[in-house]
Formats: C-alpha cells, structure tokens, sequence
C-alpha cells in the first residue's frame, strides 16, 4: 500500500528532533521500543518486513508467505525474520503501540492475529475500532488499564512515528509492506509488495543466503 500520512501527521505530529536522535533515545530508555525479530541471531540472512497493521498487501503476504518463509527459512536457522512498524493511518498507529506493549513473546502472534483479522477490527462497519483492539489485547492477556495507558501515550506513539520517519529517510521506505534484506554479500537490498515464497527465497539468495 502506498504511503498515505495526511490523516496520521494532522492528529499525531512527528517529534520536532530528528528521526535518528529520536529513535536511539526512545530505544535506550523503553523496551518496548526495542527490535522485534523472530528466528536465530545466528542466521546468515536478516530480513525487516515494514508493515501497516491496516494494509490489505500486508495481510495477504503474511497469510500466503509467510507462513511457508517460518517453515523453509526461519525454523532451519537461515534466516532472522524483524518486523518494523509503518502505520499508514491511526487506526495502525494505535494497533501497533498496542502491539509493542506486549510481552515480546506475544508480539508476533499477535500482529499475525489482527492481519488475520483484520475485516473484521480495521474496516468493519458500524463498529469501534478501539474496542475491537481492546477484546484482542484482552485474548492476549493486557488488562484493560494498560491497555487505557498504552493508547494515551504520546511518547510511545512519538517514538514509533520517529522511527517511521527515519525508515522512510534512510532506508527510502514508502509502500507496505517493504522488505530490506542484510546477508553476507549483500546489505539493504530493498524490495516491496506481496512477495511470493519463490520472489523472497531469490532475494535471500541474492543478499548471500541459502533456501
């Protein structure tokens, strides 16, 4: 999904530091801010999906790739798999602080659970969307009074658009989902859109990886 922030930047303003101070201040101080990664630190091959919580593209890959990228690459140890949030809108935004308060053995079952679901929380009709994250978090076992705090922090929601800020600046991302893929060859090969297992298998090649 193309970049669209005109909503998300008139009622959440980015910070006024730069994005790179804002970002390594955030990760210092509050581990929620931390990396997201699933699969061995080990691995020969890293790769950063940036995602929107409420991209329909990103749905789709993670329902029909990704899937078959943890069976072939990330449970054999060939690839470390991180997540990076770029929310397109507020609804993302507020879905992804959610996301990043809890546990982060939590965080990935999680996201893939909205993705899954995301009909039926982000673009139902007649319904609250804010409540519709609040039962999910629930499942995932957040109170409702962090769930409350967690919505109402600007310091949070300031952080992950700095971060946003500072993918779109250095690493040029502006559609989701986008990927950059570090391996031993190979750094910052970025691709974009519903990659297929075989697209993402070539690029994890290319970058120095095995399938």
């Amino acid at each position: 999904m193309q970049l669209t922030r005109r909503t998300l930047l008139v009622s959440a303003p980015v910070l006024a530091l730069g994005a790179s101070t804002a970002l390594r201040s955030a990760r210092a101080d509050d581990a929620r801010l931390a990396p997201r990664f699933v699969g061995s630190d080990k691995a020969p091959v890293t790769v950063t999906e940036w995602f929107s919580l409420t991209c329909p593209h990103c749905a789709r890959f993670a329902r029909d790739t990704l899937p078959q990228i943890h069976t072939q690459l990330i449970e054999p140890g060939k690839l470390r798999y991180g997540y990076g949030d770029f929310p397109l809108d507020q609804v993302a935004l507020t879905a992804a602080m959610i996301a990043r308060t809890l546990p982060p053995d939590r965080y990935e079952p999680f996201i893939l659970a909205l993705l899954a679901s995301q009909d039926r929380w982000a673009f139902a009709r007649d319904i609250n969307t804010t409540e519709e994250l609040f039962k999910r978090a629930a499942l995932a076992g957040m109170s409702r009074a962090t769930f409350d705090t967690t919505v109402a922090d600007t310091k949070l929601r300031d952080s992950i658009l700095a971060n946003q800020d500072e993918a779109q600046r250095i690493l040029h991302i502006d559609s989701t989902p986008s990927f950059i893929f570090d391996g031993p060859t190979m750094k910052d090969r970025k691709a974009s859109g519903e990659l297929s297992f075989d697209a993402f298998a070539a690029l994890v090649k290319e970058v120095g990886g095995s399938v």
